[in-house]
């Protein structure tokens, strides 16, 4: 069997058929009242990505590029501009593949092409901006596709599958969700890049390639928004609050909360979570990027037990709900969050 019928059947098995005529008119007449994000379709797009049938979505394998596709796939139904790679007739995809060098073999073994390549996969999509000027102006929503893959040794408890639920399968999702949703209405004034990145956590790669291949230049980038670990709540913090990496080193978090968001300062700074996520390579890189996250380091992360049981969907639902608003806003605005003086990453 090949690759491309295994995706084929993967996405048939989980991606929702087309309506009939009837339900597509009744679909036309409730869009304008279904822009919210809805827990029915956090359940769903989760509830593939964490699957076992995607066996871990491990750095660099054929699943963690199923994974892209499939984000890929959802993208295109949400009307999203494709900006992957071009494919041999010459079409865009939502799908960027990402060639690695030998050195990039660490554990997580990484999968090799037919050329010889260590190979990874971004899934980018692009929704365009409305207003002329402003669409040359770049938000980036992002998040992570893979995970740890599947243990060499089978544990005591028999579940060898790293699922990914909370990492990183509900930033995922929460990018998937934020995209359909703004694809739904008014389109936006400033452009909005849709990115769920490769290899994170084998070393970032697919961000580190995205970065160095920019399709427009980072100083036209206002910021970049980073979504890790979504699925619980953290009890450091106030009930439904989420919290933003670097919340003290730019103007953007206080500018989100100001508009509704519910974000306050990570808890957390000994753990120094600011440069640990995708959104640190574009940091250094001068761009205004932060991770949001309710991690609240607990006793799953990076085990085989953070599966979707361990999910609070309700949570999750509110949480990415708080952030539309805010989102939508910063698109339509012409603030542009800054480092505050000191506080800009450097390199070394």
């Amino acid at each position: 069997m090949t690759f491309r019928t295994i995706i084929a059947v993967f996405l048939s098995l989980f991606l929702p058929s087309s309506p009939s005529l009837g339900q597509a008119k009744r679909k036309s007449k409730t869009r304008a009242t279904s822009y919210a994000i809805s827990e029915k379709n956090i359940r769903a797009e989760l509830g593939f990505l964490a699957s076992d049938a995607m066996q871990g979505r491990g750095s660099g394998t054929p699943f963690e590029r199923i994974a892209a596709e499939y984000i890929g796939s959802q993208f295109h139904q949400f009307g999203l501009e494709p900006a992957g790679d071009t494919d041999s007739t010459g079409r865009k995809t939502f799908v960027q593949h990402v060639p690695l060098s030998a050195k990039s073999t660490e554990p997580p073994t990484l999968s090799v092409n037919a050329s010889g390549e260590s190979s990874t996969w971004n899934a980018v999509g692009v929704l365009r901006g409305s207003d002329p000027r402003a669409a040359k102006k770049v938000i980036m929503l992002s998040a992570h596709l893979d995970h740890l893959g599947v243990s060499e040794k089978t544990p005591a408890g028999g579940d060898a599958i790293f699922n990914g639920a909370d990492d990183d399968a509900s930033g995922c999702v929460a990018v998937l969700e934020l995209a359909r949703v703004l694809a739904s209405g008014k389109r936006p004034k400033r452009t909005i890049y849709f990115i769920c990145f490769g290899s994170e956590e084998s070393g970032g790669y697919g961000a580190q390639y995205f970065v160095a291949h920019s399709p427009v230049p980072l100083s036209d980038v206002v910021a970049d928004i980073t979504f890790e670990m979504l699925g619980r709540p953290d009890s450091k913090v106030p009930p439904n609050t989420l919290w933003l990496t670097g919340y003290e080193r730019s103007t953007l978090g206080r500018a989100l909360a100001k508009h509704g968001a519910l974000l306050v300062a990570d808890p957390h700074p000994e753990q120094q979570f600011f440069q640990r996520s995708d959104n640190y390579t574009l940091a250094l890189r001068g761009v205004v990027a932060h991770t949001v996250s309710s991690f609240g380091l607990h006793a799953d992360y990076h085990r085989p037990s953070d599966e979707i049981s361990k999910i609070d969907f309700p949570f999750m639902t509110r949480s990415i709900n708080s952030l539309l608003n805010p989102i939508r806003w910063l698109a339509n605005s012409p603030f542009k969050p800054a480092w505050l003086p000191g506080q800009a990453p450097t390199q070394g």
